[in-house]
């Protein structure tokens, strides 16, 4: 019997599957075990491909609608569109390289984005049925990628960011993130209030989920429309995939939404 991939859900909308995969459910080894989907991080490719095509079967589509682009700790985003499938494998590749948002308002299509210790960020749109998935790295949160986000859903979509709800899945927090004084400096400078966002305690600590918090909230959506799963990537990895904790060639956490097919 095949195992299924275990997956933390998170109840964002009616007709929509929202998640974070978790190491278990899969066939990986090692520093990969069990369930990676990740094919730019060291893992086997059949390995990858066996967890990707179990995900897909949880999630009753096919194997190519499972979209997660290469990312690269900016903050570009792409929007996959009703001609996405029909561009050859190696096109769509190259939309989805070198950026670290997807959005789209297609049906039956999962897109998400790959961290482990990074913040991903999902967001709705249930009027405009719009969906958006985000990589906020440090440099990415250091650059209002969460912020701009909801600007580019605004633009695409005519999304209005007091009715989106958003997640902010698991990632590293203010205890385990601890950076040097250039970083701190590096959000200091970018405007961030540092006095709710940092804590010295041998070292700068920032709070990541936090800062993506804020964005959220300065943006306009609702505090009560913002689901934190509260989860500390590093202090967890018995469960999730921890780059500070396991190494870089490791696996990764798949946060992910997808519009189900209205029948």
């Amino acid at each position: 019997m095949k195992s299924r991939p275990q997956l933390l859900s998170y109840d964002i909308a009616d007709g929509v599957r929202a998640f974070s995969t978790t190491r278990h459910g899969g066939v990986g080894q090692g520093p990969y075990s069990s369930f990676n989907i990740n094919h730019y991080c060291g893992d086997e490719p059949a390995t990858v491909n066996a967890n990707k095509e179990a995900l897909a079967v949880e999630l009753g589509i096919a194997s190519d609608h499972i979209l997660m682009p290469h990312q690269i700790h900016e903050a570009a985003f792409r929007i996959v569109g009703p001609d996405f499938f029909s561009m050859k494998p190696s096109d769509r590749d190259m939309l989805l390289d070198g950026v670290d948002g997807i959005m789209t308002s297609e049906q039956g299509v999962c897109i998400g984005v790959s961290t482990a210790d990074c913040i991903p960020v999902l967001l709705y749109d249930a009027a405009h049925h719009a969906a958006c998935a985000v990589h906020a790295g440090w440099r990415g949160t250091v650059q209002y990628i969460t912020m701009k986000a909801i600007s580019e859903m605004r633009v695409a979509f005519g999304s209005d960011a007091s009715a989106l709800h958003a997640v902010i899945g698991p990632g590293i927090s203010l205890e385990s993130f601890e950076v040097g004084h250039e970083v701190y400096e590096e959000f200091a400078q970018a405007g961030f209030d540092m006095d709710k966002v940092a804590r010295l305690y041998d070292k700068w600590h920032i709070d990541l989920p936090e800062c993506n918090r804020q964005q959220l909230v300065a943006s306009g959506v609702l505090a009560e429309n913002i689901q934190m799963a509260g989860i500390d990537t590093f202090a967890a990895t018995d469960d999730f995939f921890s780059a500070r904790r396991l190494g870089k060639e490791s696996g990764r956490i798949y946060t992910a939404i997808m519009i189900e097919q209205q029948t």
